[in-house]
């Protein structure tokens, strides 16, 4: 099964999903958007998926930080570019795994999707 994690390394919600992956044995690899950039493709895949307000981490300082006019009638082609431009302002963590995404980290979702 392949796992992959995509967050950004010193996030502290992603030191805790990589840590219960890592304490329940699930192999992953782990892409860092914030080093490593993020695609156009994923990202209208899991806005498809999830949902623009799932993806989107509105609540984030980079977010917040923008200007009024760049904040204000957000479309989905205004946001990925934002997130493209920024990847700091895609939730994390996003996990792929068994043709599912899941994003943000709830213990008890990874173990029901992990079988824990």
């Amino acid at each position: 099964m392949t796992v992959t994690i995509y967050g950004i390394k010193n996030c502290d919600t992603m030191k805790k999903a990589r840590s219960w992956l890592e304490d329940h044995g699930v192999a992953y690899e782990f892409h860092d958007y914030k080093a490593s950039g993020m695609d156009r493709g994923h990202l209208e895949s899991w806005i498809d998926q999830a949902g623009l307000d799932t993806v989107l981490n509105r609540a984030g300082t980079t977010f917040r930080k923008l200007p009024d006019a760049e904040r204000e009638d957000l479309t989905r082609e205004k946001a990925i570019a934002l997130m493209l431009d920024q990847p700091s302002m895609i939730k994390r963590p996003v996990l792929e795994t068994k043709g599912k995404l899941l994003v943000g980290f709830k213990p008890e979702i990874y173990a029901g999707t992990f079988g824990d």
